[in-house]
């Protein structure tokens, strides 16, 4: 049995008391009946609310009581340990390290991961609404436990060796190991088939030569899969922190994602064990990959238009020009409302997504429509919240600038905007326009 102190409040904020959950498993998603009867009473009284979700269509309806449990435990720990901090941390242009133990600890590392490696055996909805709120926080926070989950754990859990996964798995579950993902490189990003970074079969192991970048957490990172090129086919390897020839600078200069660890990696003669190669040829092993981090991206992207959207709805109704609050006016009225529009259907487009996923029906190119949507929309609902906020939105005092700033990157990574749109464009033509 596991105990968590909890502080219980009105819906006006007032704090009442404190109360403990007794969880018979560590990680959130385990919750026995007795106290899931717990939880409804709180939440239908309010009380483990901070932030207050736009719901226009009552889509909570629709979720689990558990998956409703997991997304307001880090709904809670986004209102607590990230937004108070997180404006700082993008000015000085540092990643939080103190986050990691605690994401940790709430089971947000291996949420899907089955319990016999540590993991919370969660669904794929579940996951997806802890995405949406480390994203309401800062795509910072979101890219990290995507990367740990998506791009670390998740290959190693289906193309690793035994040995591989009872060595990486429990550590990156418990977040005493911090992985990374390599496939972008200098000169091929969008056409990863181009890559030039090779791996050259030795006596007892392999020798990496190439570079890769853009690479989340690549500098802080204990292991790295490294995509590469043996005998001109593409394989995946475990590198490890320290291994010769292999070190990670951290690119600097960075407008967005600044509270983001970003590196290039890079290998000169590097020597891998045999040991360390994934079971997996071909592109197939990393676009798999990508299609889990972008179904994450898209939960995310709710979460920062949310972020924003709320923020210029307050702005409105609390700012007075002309001797009466903004929200007054037509045109901030229609702002806001194309914003809940828009909101609404990617909430909407995102639960389907994450019941196909549960079920083993997504097809990949599903997945590149919410991205794609859902990315698009939060960077446009972002600059309209600033459009709303006046001068006053490019002040720290509100999230929007660094929403915006960061949404610019999201819209690029994992794919840019053009490119699920000529792989949505391939499935309903069936015209390759890549080739």
């Amino acid at each position: 049995m596991y105990k968590i102190k909890i502080k219980i409040y009105t819906k006006n904020g007032l704090e009442i008391s404190e109360a403990h959950l007794f969880l018979r498993y560590s990680k959130i998603s385990k919750i026995i009946d007795f106290e899931k009867c717990f939880f409804n009473l709180m939440i239908n009284q309010g009380v483990f609310m901070g932030f207050k979700s736009i719901d226009y269509f009552n889509i909570d309806e629709l979720y689990t009581e558990e998956e409703l449990l997991i997304r307001d435990s880090i709904r809670k720990f986004v209102d607590d340990e990230v937004i108070p901090i997180i404006e700082q941390y993008y000015f000085d242009g540092k990643y939080p390290e103190h986050l990691t133990q605690k994401l940790a600890e709430l089971g947000v590392f291996g949420i899907t991961l089955s319990e016999e490696y540590g993991g919370a055996g969660a669904n794929y909805t579940s996951y997806g609404l802890a995405m949406q709120e480390l994203e309401r926080g800062d795509s910072a926070v979101r890219s990290f436990a995507s990367v740990q989950n998506s791009l670390v754990i998740y290959p190693i859990s289906r193309y690793g060796t035994e040995g591989q996964k009872r060595k990486w798995l429990p550590r990156l579950v418990r977040g005493e190991a911090i992985g990374c993902f390599g496939l972008t490189e200098p000169d091929f990003g969008s056409n990863p088939a181009g890559m030039i970074t090779t791996a050259k079969k030795t006596d007892g192991g392999f020798l990496l030569n190439g570079a890769k970048m853009w690479i989340t957490n690549g500098t802080v990172a204990d292991v790295a899969v490294v995509w590469a090129k043996l005998d001109n086919e593409i394989h995946g390897f475990l590198v490890e922190k320290g291994t010769k020839g292999f070190s990670a600078p951290e690119m600097k200069g960075k407008h967005s994602l600044r509270a983001s660890v970003t590196s290039e990696l890079i290998f000169e003669d590097c020597e891998i064990p045999e040991e360390n190669i994934l079971d997996v040829a071909g592109l197939r092993g990393p676009l798999s990959c990508l299609n889990q981090a972008r179904y994450g991206i898209a939960w995310g992207a709710i979460g920062a238009a949310l972020a924003v959207f709320h923020s210029a709805l307050d702005y409105s109704k609390s700012r007075i020009q002309f001797g009466k609050p903004i929200a007054k006016f037509q045109i901030t009225q229609e702002k806001l409302v194309w914003m809940l529009n828009e909101i609404t259907k990617a909430q909407l487009v995102c639960y389907r997504l994450g019941r196909l996923m549960d079920e083993g029906k997504a097809r990949p190119e599903q997945i590149s429509f919410a991205k794609r949507n859902n990315v698009d929309i939060a960077l446009q609902c972002a600059r309209i919240a600033r459009e709303i906020h006046g001068a006053n939105g490019i002040l720290g005092e509100y999230p929007v600038m660094r929403h915006s700033a960061n949404l610019e990157s999201v819209k690029t990574y994992e794919g840019t905007h053009e490119i699920h749109t000529l792989i949505l464009g391939r499935d309903i033509t069936g015209e390759d326009a890549f080739e």
